[in-house]
């Protein structure tokens, strides 16, 4: 499932994505219908941006890490992870990928 509130980047996330052999099952555009989605769609593999127009993507990784469903869920941002020190680490994200340098290899290497 993949999280952002940029429809480019979904779609751009999407072709990445689906090239490298992921199944996109779903896509939200704030914290609180990925929230919904994730309940519903039960995802393996969350990406969610940080900065969401609702509530923070570290909000919604700790909160879809710990209800029991537990994606994997990997942080993204146009900014650099170093911006956001601890935050990652905290919300229960398996790792942060920064926009510009998101692949399907490089999701899949994180995850493995």
């Amino acid at each position: 499932m993949i999280v952002d509130d940029h429809a480019g980047f979904r779609a751009t996330a999407r072709k990445l994505l689906m090239a490298r052999g992921f199944d996109v099952v779903g896509e939200a555009a704030d914290g609180a219908h990925a929230l919904e989605a994730a309940a519903q769609l039960r995802p393996d593999i969350v990406l969610l941006d940080v900065q969401l127009p609702d509530i923070d993507g570290f909000e919604i990784a700790a909160r879809l890490t710990s209800n029991g469903s537990n994606p994997d869920v990997v942080l993204t941002s146009s900014r650099d992870a170093a911006e956001f020190g601890g935050l990652v680490e905290r919300s229960g994200a398996r790792g942060f990928i920064p926009k510009a340098q998101l692949s399907g290899r490089r999701l899949a290497a994180l995850l493995d």
